[in-house]
């Protein structure tokens, strides 16, 4: 396992993960419950920025792995569900909605990892609609964390519209994958 900076900032957003989840479980007094939101969001936007920093870093540095390529999306998907999970057990976020984005990234997961294994892992590699949604959500997320208004802008309700909007470009960029991979799947059915 090569061991370099961005691989660092990987690990540390995973690292992060629990931290986010534990800014929940501090013995709860009324004045603490924005405290609580503020600590949470914090987390997730530090971890946020190491996503978009170890990337930039590794390609800068030209210190790209496959051991990193494949950890950073994994440790992206584990942010993104936990943060999620909160969310609908702070009552913050429909579960219909969590499931939709997590079940899309485990199956697109499992499409990438299929098509890797088939040789045609250009085919699902990252498209722009999901660098939109990937962004919904990011910025999504730590609004709804936050839940409440800042600088006169209610974040709950914006954090709330943009994650109905991640989870729209949620469903139309996992039929683009599938779309990519039909004539692979047709392929490989046809073989047996």
């Amino acid at each position: 396992m090569p061991l370099n900076i961005p691989i660092l900032l990987t690990w540390l957003r995973i690292i992060l993960i629990p931290l986010l989840i534990a800014a929940y479980y501090v013995p709860e007094a009324s004045a603490l419950g924005s405290v609580r939101d503020l600590a949470a969001t914090l987390l997730f936007v530090v971890a946020a920025g190491t996503d978009w920093l170890d990337g930039y870093l590794a390609r800068r540095w030209q210190q790209t792995s496959a051991f990193g390529a494949f950890l950073d999306p994994v440790a992206d998907k584990l942010m993104v569900a936990a943060a999620l999970i909160i969310l609908v057990q702070l009552g913050r976020l429909d579960a219909i909605l969590a499931m939709i984005i997590i079940g899309r990234e485990i199956t697109i997961s499992a499409l990438r990892e299929w098509m890797a294994q088939i040789g045609a892992h250009k085919s699902v590699a990252v498209s722009m609609i999901g660098k939109i949604k990937t962004t919904a959500q990011m910025v999504a997320i730590p609004m709804l964390l936050y839940h409440a208004p800042l600088l006169g802008i209610d974040f709950f309700q914006v954090g709330t519209w943009l994650i109905y909007v991640a989870a729209v470009l949620t469903l139309w960029s996992m039929g683009y994958y599938m779309r990519m991979a039909w004539p692979y799947l047709i392929e490989q059915d046809r073989r047996r």
